[in-house]
């Protein structure tokens, strides 16, 4: 059989791309079904099945015994540790913010993320940033100051999802872990809180299962599904298709989620708010075009 072209493998990694982020970006449809049990069991309950399945899937690719480079000496240990409990910070805030009507300033967090994601990047790793970069950054910073102005309340949700996240990415960078790997290993890191949280639900007579309908139990055993499959498919787009590409494509998962909490789940979108989210995608929008600028002059320099 010939090998697939450069163009086709191209092809092939921005489909995997956009599902994943179309995946992530209709999940809230997935936590509002479960919306009467509370986040912090649904957490648990994802660490649990996310980490049956993730060994499953490793298993099954032969990759068990590079989990072991994650767990191998204490640094990597703490480095995995501080990487799971920012993970898990993020996991509870958003099926909180989803489940508690605030979808729309959940989508707000992830369109903040890469603009966070450069931020931390200049204080913790040093990065030089490009006056656009400074820019791009100064307008999300304008947004978020103008619906506190406006709206008299600082977006808690959307700052605590995109600082945990551009946190998280920054560990991420420290890490020799591929992305199925090092989720694997924090949920393994997790798994003791989140199953021993379970148990003691269960028998305090709290816990979902055994108590909600079979519904609901599907649901929430498929809960290790709906975080590893998105992830799988970003994982083989990001190997196939080009940086910019796939910054691109990042935007979808946002934009989704905002289309959701706007027209579907009917939340509050008003002039203040449409005037704060403009000033964000503009900033946006001029991050964008620097790293298309940043790197049309790389390969042409």
């Amino acid at each position: 059989m010939p090998a697939a072209s450069p163009q086709s493998e191209a092809t092939r990694g921005g489909v995997a791309a956009a599902a994943g982020f179309l995946c992530w970006g209709i999940v809230p449809i997935y936590w509002k079904a479960l919306a009467a049990v509370p986040a912090l069991e649904l957490i648990a309950h994802r660490v649990v099945w996310s980490l049956l399945f993730l060994l499953a899937v490793q298993a099954w690719r032969g990759r068990l015994g590079a989990l072991r480079d994650g767990l191998a000496t204490p640094r990597a240990i703490g480095l995995n540790l501080l990487s799971s409990v920012l993970l898990g910070a993020n996991w509870t805030v958003y099926v909180w913010g989803v489940n508690s009507g605030h979808v729309i300033e959940c989508s707000l967090g992830y369109f903040l993320t890469p603009l966070g994601n450069v931020a931390l990047g200049y204080v913790f790793l040093h990065e030089r940033l490009r006056p656009l970069q400074w820019t791009a950054i100064g307008f999300a910073a304008a947004g978020v100051l103008l619906l506190l102005l406006r709206l008299g309340h600082v977006p808690w949700i959307a700052l605590a999802l995109a600082g945990t996240w551009s946190s998280y990415a920054i560990l991420k960078k420290q890490s020799q872990l591929g992305p199925m790997n090092g989720l694997t290993v924090e949920t393994i890191l997790l798994f003791p809180v989140a199953a021993g949280a379970l148990v003691w639900w269960h028998f305090s007579g709290v816990g979902a299962l055994g108590r909600v309908g079979p519904g609901d139990h599907a649901l929430i055993l498929s809960a290790g599904v709906i975080t590893a499959v998105p992830l799988l498919l970003f994982a083989q787009g990001a190997q196939r298709v080009r940086l910019s590409t796939l910054g691109l494509l990042q935007y979808l998962s946002p934009s989704v989620q905002f289309g959701l909490g706007v027209f579907v789940y009917d939340e509050p979108f008003d002039a203040a708010r449409l005037q704060a989210f403009a000033v964000i995608w503009t900033g946006l929008l001029l991050y964008t075009a620097d790293g298309f600028w940043s790197q049309r002059r790389r390969l042409f320099a």
